[in-house]
């Protein structure tokens, strides 16, 4: 898919965009909660990359992606959870990934590890941990296409929302409104129809929700209604 199609709702910020996080689904009905997203309102694959360094969990490399890929009809958004992400990023960007985040812990060199996404042709993302403050991507904020929070501990699904993220949120918001960045602000963890209109209120943009899209009975009528959230927003 075209770089300009993957962020393109948001360029006027028409729309919050909708992001099933895989980790969470039935991987032993990987082929039929694929169909499911395809068929839903969600906009993008979040995909979750561990290598039980960075994180303490292990999860799937690119082979996995590239497999995941030829499932796909909507964008991969691949989360690197992982050291070095730099070794790594034209490798997932050959198997599918259209935009790759990696982690502001993670980078020493993290201007030219987004650099480096970008010029393989994916969109560039920086994820932050609870405890980093945003004023870290204040240099970079104008380079970054899309920022992620996590709103919980990165390395495991299903745990509890941390109520911080919200003025986070607005922090970031802030930073990229000063900036003129068209940066969007992705949450990550603990995302649910409890929360989402609150998160989309506060700025921002992706969605991420993984156990409560495939853990809920209809998770189609789930994606649906956190796609038809219309908050009422102060920017």
């Amino acid at each position: 898919m075209p770089r300009e199609k993957i962020f393109s709702p948001y360029i006027c910020r028409m729309k919050h965009l909708i992001a099933p996080s895989i980790l969470a689904a039935d991987f032993t009905r990987l082929a039929e909660e694929f169909a499911m997203v395809n068929e839903s309102e969600a906009d993008w694959f979040h995909l979750d990359i561990m290598d039980g360094r960075f994180v303490p969990n292990i999860t799937f490399g690119m082979f996995i992606v590239k497999a995941m890929k030829k499932m796909a009809q909507k964008p991969l958004d691949v989360h690197l959870m992982i050291l070095e992400p730099e070794r790594y990023v034209e490798a997932f960007r050959e198997a599918g990934a259209d935009v790759i985040s990696v982690h502001y812990e993670a980078c020493p060199h993290l201007h030219r590890v987004v650099h480096q996404i970008r010029e393989s042709g994916a969109k560039a993302g920086v994820a932050i941990n609870p405890h980093t403050t945003v004023s870290v991507l204040e240099d970079l904020i104008q380079d970054i296409d899309q920022v992620c929070l996590m709103s919980v501990n990165p390395g495991f699904g299903g745990q509890k929302f941390i109520p911080r993220t919200i003025p986070k949120i607005r922090q970031l918001k802030e930073l990229i409104v000063a900036a003129n960045a068209p940066t969007l602000i992705e949450v990550d963890g603990g995302v649910g129809l409890q929360n989402a209109e609150a998160l989309l209120r506060a700025g921002a943009d992706v969605l991420v929700a993984g156990n409560s899209i495939f853990r809920a009975e209809d998770p189609m009528s789930t994606i649906r209604q956190l796609k038809a959230i219309e908050p009422v927003r102060s920017f």
